[in-house]
């Protein structure tokens, strides 16, 4: 926790409150179903929560504002978003229905009101999002066309609408085909080791014509 306070020291008791209980509450269903190794429940605030939070780094988002977080796993980064961002809508979608049930467990353990949680391919979705989030679940070309057509037209943040990725590694190779995508290291923004490599992409998407 002291690593979330460090990076994010405007929280408030109540957010302050709700990272706190995301140890217990990832512990508790992690006996259940494994949604966390075992290595990163014990690093949970530094590999899953100050990563998901990186994307904030970034891009701070609107009040009002729809996400969806694609491939959310047990959560992440849309819960942590959820906390950092209670005005700020999220969607978290997952095709494996067992991470979703963790999924729904942890938001109402935290009481999240901003969160809708569906089990469901990013593909079937008809939604309009201002930005799409996601921990490398797929390589960029294949992700892009999982959301095709579903970023809002008009953009309110200081970035265009599209997809904030968090990815790993040597990226060029991965993003030659994407001239318009920004990589903004996370060792630019926290200075612990695990981050050297971690990067938030920011790929602008056109809108559904």
């Amino acid at each position: 926790m002291e690593l979330i306070e460090r990076y994010f020291p405007e929280l408030t008791e109540n957010q302050l409150d709700q990272f706190t209980q995301l140890q217990s509450l990832y512990e508790d269903w992690n006996l259940k179903i494994n949604v966390v190794s075992r290595k990163d429940i014990d690093e949970l605030y530094l590999r899953h929560v100050l990563h998901s939070l990186g994307i904030a780094k970034v891009q701070s988002f609107q009040p009002g504002a729809n996400i969806l977080d694609v491939g959310t796993g047990g959560g992440f980064p849309g819960i942590p978003l959820a906390i950092l961002f209670p005005e700020t809508q999220f969607h978290l979608v997952d095709s494996i229905g067992k991470k979703i049930k963790v999924v729904e467990e942890v938001a109402s353990g935290l009481a999240l009101t901003n969160v809708t949680i569906t089990n469901a391919r990013a593909e079937s979705l008809d939604g309009s999002y201002d930005f799409i989030v996601s921990r490398a679940v797929a390589q960029m070309e294949t992700f892009v066309r999982w959301v095709k057509g579903q970023v809002a037209k008009k953009s309110h943040h200081q970035l265009k609408n599209g997809v904030l990725y968090l990815k790993g590694g040597d990226l060029t190779e991965e993003l030659a085909s994407f001239p318009k995508a920004t990589i903004y290291p996370l060792n630019n923004y926290f200075e612990e080791p695990f981050f050297e490599t971690k990067s938030v992409v920011h790929l602008p998407l056109k809108f559904k014509g």
